[in-house]
C-alpha cells in the first residue's frame, strides 16, 4: 500500500471521510490509509450550490464526503440532477462529462466524478456569465 504526503498551509481547511479539519499551523501529514477527502478550495458549501451544475457537484460531493447515508442519498440526487441537466442542456461535450461523472460515481470513483463536474461548472459559468462560487469557511456546526 502506497501513502499519500500532504503539506498544509495554516488555515487550511480538508475534509477527511467526512469529519472537516482545520490547520492551525503548517504541517504535513501522510494518509497511509485510503480515506475519502477533500480540499478547501474543492469544498462547495450549500448555499453555493445555487445552479444546476453547481447542485450537481454538491449531490456528488455528498456522495464523497458524506456519511454513509448521506453517501447514498448524495448519489440518487447526482443521478437525478444529472437527468434533468442533460434533458435541458444543449451541449453534448457537457452531457457527456456528466455520463463519465456519473458513472465513475457510481464505481466509487467520486473524486474523479467530481473533477468532471468542476469542469462542467466552468462551462455553465462561461455560458451563462456568471461568477465562480467563493469558498467560505465550513460552519461552526460542522467543526464542533
Amino acid at each position: 500500500m502506497s501513502t499519500l504526503v500532504l503539506e498544509l498551509r495554516q488555515g487550511d481547511l480538508m475534509v477527511v471521510n467526512g469529519a472537516p479539519i482545520r490547520f492551525r499551523n503548517r504541517t504535513r501529514i501522510e494518509l497511509t490509509a485510503k480515506a475519502r477527502f477533500l480540499f478547501g478550495k474543492q469544498i462547495l458549501p450549500p448555499e453555493a450550490a445555487d445552479t444546476p451544475a453547481r447542485r450537481i457537484y454538491f449531490a456528488l460531493q455528498t456522495a464523497y464526503i458524506g456519511s454513509e447515508e448521506e453517501r447514498e442519498r448524495g448519489l440518487e440526487a447526482a443521478r437525478a440532477l444529472i437527468a434533468e441537466f442533460q434533458a435541458a442542456t444543449t451541449s453534448n461535450l457537457a452531457s457527456a462529462m456528466l455520463d463519465r461523472a456519473l458513472t465513475a460515481a457510481e464505481e466509487d470513483d467520486c473524486y474523479t466524478a467530481l473533477k468532471l463536474a468542476r469542469r462542467v461548472m466552468r462551462h455553465e459559468e462561461a455560458v451563462l456569465g456568471i461568477a465562480p462560487p467563493t469558498t467560505r469557511p465550513v460552519p461552526e456546526e460542522m467543526t464542533a
